[in-house]
């Protein structure tokens, strides 16, 4: 006997009688069938993450990782559930401001409900919602995707998406910064984080002219209050209800750093050490300024000398080697100043978003970014180009952690699949030791800790360590994953299984759970084809 479950779709036009396919052409029946498994969904790849590969090989010192020493402690709460959601495509809204594939877009959210997933994720663009001028919104495609996971009795996390899309690890699509933004750009290139030899880099408007109205008449901090603002308008009817998170972009791919590893024109190799990006003019002004309060003015000329290139390795420069500058009274200096600008960066955001938010219900997140490579070394170099002021002797993740939980702010941290000994030697990677300083660190300073996945991964081990990061018996457990991301490869026989299995384990807070052979072979997603007529008037998820 079959479940239907029946649900009237105004999306969707139900004229068209021509067979669709999931994420291309997308079907209207979504079949969980006890037979033999199938893997029949074709779904549009819209975002496939890049993977590292090595291209040296190097002999480095292996140290000790620094972590905050913190007793455990039993608790209680291991078996907490875990919500997951799923991350939609990067061009889930195109450029013309329309919903991209929205009847492909219904049955795929149709068959993440039927698996468990608790919602989904989505980027709210600058480039987008603002595009045709200062204080001009467009959230049509959005509200329209609102109403659609509402439908399907799915959750929707937004992300404030303040930054380009575009030349970084996983991104499919081009979305810029707005016109208009680009505008000033042009007539003011210092409005852009720079490095050392001056390359510019259009990804994100540089914190260092946070409070000066740079653009047409605005600061940047108040361009993104009026954008939350707006977004929390427009939305207020759906907010703690249909929207539960707002994601606060605060930087390059919305995490809280510096462009210190851009990717775009090659640029910038796994597993390179990455560049200081302090030299626009209104953060040389600002170390300048910092230096001479101290009575150092020469220190406040320029960034460290000896720091090296994108793609050195810590020994290859003087101020990352193992007993090099970094841990000097100047390197001490500059870490501070640099790394606290990015703090005070995110404080004035997030205290502006907890403003617009906080009477709504919905959460609020900070996302940070899991700089796993070179985290053996002494110095940490990549998290301190990034601005995580982290090394074997000071802690770069507490201060975060309490600025995220001064404002009841979610810190969410990416990388929570990786396991060490899946990384090559020669980038003295960690991964498993940096989501243990995380935990710890939040843990410290009370604030909830949710995680994704660094990179596109299906395979039924990166979700056990998923599985086994989320527990609370070593620091915070999570309070939520969310999964990059949803394409093609999701829905294919083993993946999708690989999937169902997975949110039925967090949903039991963590604890590995198989799912029975019948339960196995139920969870294959098939998407047939329909035979609509003109008057069809709902769509069906049939269980068989």
């Amino acid at each position: 006997m079959a479940l239907t479950l029946r649900s009237s779709i105004s999306f969707v036009n139900q004229k068209e009688t021509k067979a669709l396919k999931a994420f291309d052409d997308v079907s209207a029946t979504v079949s969980f069938a006890k037979i033999k498994p199938s893997s029949r969904i074709q779904v549009k790849n819209s975002a496939r993450e890049a993977s590292h590969h090595q291209t040296h090989q190097r002999d480095e010192q292996r140290e000790k990782v620094h972590a905050p020493s913190v007793a455990h402690h039993d608790n209680h709460n291991v078996s907490k559930r875990v919500p997951v959601y799923v991350m939609l495509p990067l061009d889930t809204v195109t450029m013309g401001g329309g919903l991209n594939k929205p009847r492909a877009m219904n049955a795929s959210l149709m068959a993440l409900k039927s698996a468990g997933v608790e919602g989904v994720m989505v980027d709210v663009w600058w480039g987008l919602a603002e595009k045709d001028g200062p204080l001009k919104y467009n959230w049509e495609a959005y509200a329209e995707l609102v109403q659609m996971v509402q439908m399907h009795g799915l959750k929707l996390q937004v992300v404030m998406s303040f930054h380009q899309c575009g030349g970084n690890v996983g991104d499919t699509c081009s979305i810029p910064l707005p016109p208009w933004v680009l505008e000033e750009i042009s007539k003011n290139p210092d409005l852009v984080y720079t490095d050392r030899s001056g390359r510019r880099n259009p990804e994100y408007i540089s914190l260092g002219c946070d409070s000066t109205p740079v653009l047409k008449g605005r600061t940047p901090l108040q361009v993104y209050s009026d954008y939350m603002k707006s977004f929390h308008d427009r939305f207020r009817n759906y907010l703690g209800s249909v929207i539960v998170e707002i994601q606060v972009g605060m930087g390059p791919c919305g995490e809280l750093r510096y462009p210190s590893y851009p990717e775009s024109n090659g640029t910038w190799r796994f597993p390179g050490i990455g560049e200081f990006q302090c030299y626009d003019k209104y953060m040389k002004a600002s170390l300048a300024a910092a230096a001479e309060a101290i009575g150092k003015k020469e220190w406040g000329t320029s960034g460290p000398h000896d720091s090296g290139k994108y793609n050195q390795f810590p020994e290859d420069t003087g101020f990352f080697k193992r007993e090099g500058t970094w841990n000097s009274e100047y390197g001490q200096f500059f870490l501070e100043w640099y790394s606290s600008k990015l703090l005070d960066h995110g404080d004035k955001i997030l205290a502006s978003a907890k403003g617009i938010f906080q009477a709504s219900g919905v959460k609020l997140s900070g996302k940070i970014a899991g700089i796993h490579w070179h985290y053996k070394a002494r110095s940490h170099a990549a998290e301190l180009t990034a601005g995580y002021y982290n090394t074997r002797f000071n802690d770069g993740y507490l201060p975060i952690a309490r600025m995220l939980a001064k404002h009841e702010v979610i810190f969410n941290f990416t990388c929570m699949e990786m396991k060490d000994r899946e990384q090559p030697g020669h980038a003295n990677c960690s991964p498993e030791g940096l989501v243990h300083q995380v935990k710890m660190a939040t843990k410290m300073a009370r604030v909830e800790l949710a995680g994704e996945n660094a990179l596109e991964r299906y395979d039924a081990d990166a979700y056990a360590q998923v599985l086994s990061t989320s527990r609370s018996d070593s620091g915070n457990g999570l309070t939520a994953f969310t999964y990059l991301r949803m394409n093609k490869k999701l829905f294919e026989g083993d993946n999708w299984r690989h999937m169902v299995d997975f949110v039925r384990s967090m949903s039991e807070g963590g604890r590995r759970q198989r799912l029975s052979d019948a339960d196995s072979r139920g969870s294959d997603l098939y998407v047939g084809h329909i035979k609509g007529t003109q008057r069809e008037k709902s769509q069906e998820a049939a269980l068989v």
